[in-house]
């Protein structure tokens, strides 16, 4: 019994070899899988020339594009560079990578269809004679020119606000993740992990610039300048200055989370006083008239029946 058993032992055990040893040769093809993965890329069809590569491309990067970044390189030409500094930054407060170039090609090209159709609706629908008509046609180039100045404006209020609103909060949660053993930089990483705002980016490409090399200082200064807002000014100067005098960070951040939110409830307050007067204009334009007409106006038809009646 026992040699039975052994030699089944010997068999399946010369059985499985033998698999083995096939599976191995039949793979074994005398080629290498790596050759035939990069022949696989080598099938495909490569374009011959630079013509068929610029066809590939969709008529907004073959045409388009171009033609708008060679408007805008001719527009620069003629820009001051004063002027192309303040557009910078005016971009980097709205929060935009647009270049300051292509924001004065935006303008002339809104100048450019602002007039044409203050021109047809002087002319052509309204009628009106060759001085009015000019003027009308003036006034809807000059709109066309500052319109993008005024949507920009409006984005960086907006934007303000936005940073304004949010502040209290990440000081709130900068103040905790210090108090509880993390660096000032891990803090900043955790409100750009946790929010996806316009202050949590800017603490990320604060951080970023941070890991490239560049001073705290610097990154939390250059932070300051493309956001504009006297609260981040108060909060990246009470920064510097406890990083330069050697100042608890957590007692720091304690103290601005305790400014920021009063300034916060001082706003909502200040808001709230406004209230009854910017309601005052569309109740006095709107809501007392239509009382007036719903009061007043059965005794006026009255008034009139019976002067008539007489």
């Amino acid at each position: 019994m026992e040699n039975i058993l052994i030699l089944l032992l010997v068999l399946g055990t010369l059985a499985v070899i033998g698999s083995l040893v096939y599976v191995g040769l039949r793979e074994d093809r005398g080629s290498d899988p790596l050759q035939e993965r990069l022949a696989q890329y080598d099938d495909r069809e490569l374009p011959e020339s630079l013509e068929e590569i610029e066809l590939s491309l969709s008529f907004k990067d073959r045409v388009l594009l171009p033609i708008i970044e060679n408007l805008a390189q001719l527009t620069s030409k003629f820009t001051p560079q004063k002027q192309l500094e303040q557009t910078r930054h005016m971009l980097e407060l709205a929060g935009q990578t647009t270049d300051p170039t292509q924001f004065f090609l935006q303008r002339i090209v809104f100048t450019v269809i602002f007039g044409i159709l203050g021109m047809l609706l002087a002319f052509v629908v309204m009628k009106k004679e060759f001085g009015e008509g000019v003027l009308w046609t003036a006034a809807a180039f000059a709109l066309g020119n500052y319109f993008p100045i005024l949507s920009l404006r409006s984005k960086i209020s907006k934007r303000q606000e936005n940073i304004q609103k949010a502040l209290p909060d990440a000081l709130d949660l900068l103040t905790i993740c210090v108090e509880a053993g993390l660096g000032f930089d891990a803090a900043m990483g955790k409100v750009y992990e946790k929010w996806d705002n316009e202050l949590a980016l800017a603490f990320g490409r604060v951080l970023r610039e941070i890991q490239l090399g560049k001073p705290r200082r610097d990154s939390l200064k250059d932070m300051a300048d493309r956001m504009d807002v006297p609260d981040i000014n108060s909060f990246t100067a009470a920064i510097i200055q406890s990083e330069q005098l050697g100042v608890s960070m957590s007692k720091i951040l304690r103290v601005q989370s305790d400014q920021m939110r009063t300034k916060r409830r001082q706003r909502a307050q200040e808001k709230a006083q406004q209230a009854p007067v910017k309601m005052m204009i569309p109740m006095v334009l709107l809501i007392f008239p239509s009382l007036w007409i719903v009061l007043l106006g059965p005794a006026v038809i009255q008034v009139m029946n019976l002067g008539v009646s007489v």
